[in-house]
């Protein structure tokens, strides 16, 4: 039976074909009074995703390269255990570059959602906060000195507090993350790829040290590394702000002698890529304390130098 256009329903057909439709909105509107909390995600955006998810794979995948080198005699991973743990540290800088591209796909196709976001922290959760942890603890076991049970189990603890530090780090992101490039030009705290960066930049270096014969160097590598952990772990969880490096200093219109030191720096990656990496990654952790202690003794001196009140104005 064919309804006129008189009939109720009948109009509300039409309104609805005139409109072009139901919208994607009132469908997610009416599923979620239909379901409540039982509402699901039907469809992801693919490609943003897989990149996130590739994040997280090299995080696992570095994990398991770090143990394959610690089991004497392992013929299953020989192309891996030939590069030795440097080979599980190039596997985290390789989870940064997927971390790096899921964000900027997402923001290209103009596709940022919650969803991507909570995956992205997850991944994160494992490539930057349970990787270097770990990685940390194969190096110290397998190149550190003979210590006593007991210390290796605070190393332990160092390990796991920087996995908690970078667990809350995340989960306080998440809370107070906004969409769009422009809210994401520096950071509270330091960021999980930059702490995971220091950690596996000193395994880089400590790798490379060994096997130019510079024994000594390597092991005060090996000796820093929990240091390091321990410190990392907390700048995560501070409320000190960090640049963002790319959106900060290498977009836009520059000096050219900033020019000169990016160009710099591109041929030391070239000439000595370990030494590069270890050094930049932890000055950029370092980054953050030494600006606000220079911030403080700016402050507490003032403009003459002298720690009173200056011609500015009297000291409210």
């Amino acid at each position: 039976m064919i309804r006129s256009k008189d009939h109720p329903d009948a109009a509300a057909e039409f309104v609805d074909q005139r409109r072009g439709g139901d919208t994607r909105r009132a469908r997610r509107r009416r599923r979620l009074r239909r379901y409540g909390r039982r509402a699901y995600i039907r469809s992801v955006y693919t490609l943003p995703s897989l990149c996130t998810l590739g994040n997280a794979v090299c995080g696992f995948a570095s994990m398991y390269v770090g143990f394959l080198i610690m089991i004497p005699g392992e013929k299953f991973g020989n192309p891996w255990v030939t590069h030795g743990m440097a080979a599980a540290a190039y596997l985290i800088f390789l989870a940064m570059l997927f971390d790096a591209l899921d964000g900027r796909l997402a923001r290209f196709a103009r596709h940022t959602t919650d969803f991507g976001g909570q995956l992205d922290s997850l991944a994160d959760v494992i490539s930057f906060g349970a990787a270097p942890a770990f990685l940390m603890l194969l190096v110290f076991k397998q190149f550190g000195p003979d210590l006593p049970f007991r210390m290796h189990q605070i190393i332990w603890s160092v390990g796991a507090v920087y996995l908690a530090c970078a667990a809350v780090r995340l989960a306080r992101f998440n809370v107070s993350n906004k969409h769009g490039e422009q809210h994401h030009f520096s950071f509270l705290g330091l960021p999980s790829p930059g702490a995971a960066a220091a950690v596996a930049g000193v395994v880089l270096m400590q790798q490379e040290l060994r096997n130019r014969g510079w024994s000594f160097l390597a092991d005060m590598c090996v000796l820093l590394l929990p240091v390091l952990v321990g410190v990392t772990g907390f700048l995560m969880i501070s409320s000190i702000r960090y640049p963002h490096m790319v959106n900060r200093y290498l977009r836009g219109k520059h000096s050219i002698a900033r020019l000169v030191v990016a160009l710099t720096l591109l041929l030391l990656l070239v000439v000595a890529h370990q030494y590069t990496v270890g050094v930049a990654s932890v000055a950029y952790a370092l980054w953050g304390p030494a600006s606000y202690l220079y911030v403080r003794f700016r402050r507490k001196s003032g403009p003459t130098g002298k720690g009173g009140p200056t011609m500015a104005g009297p000291v409210v």
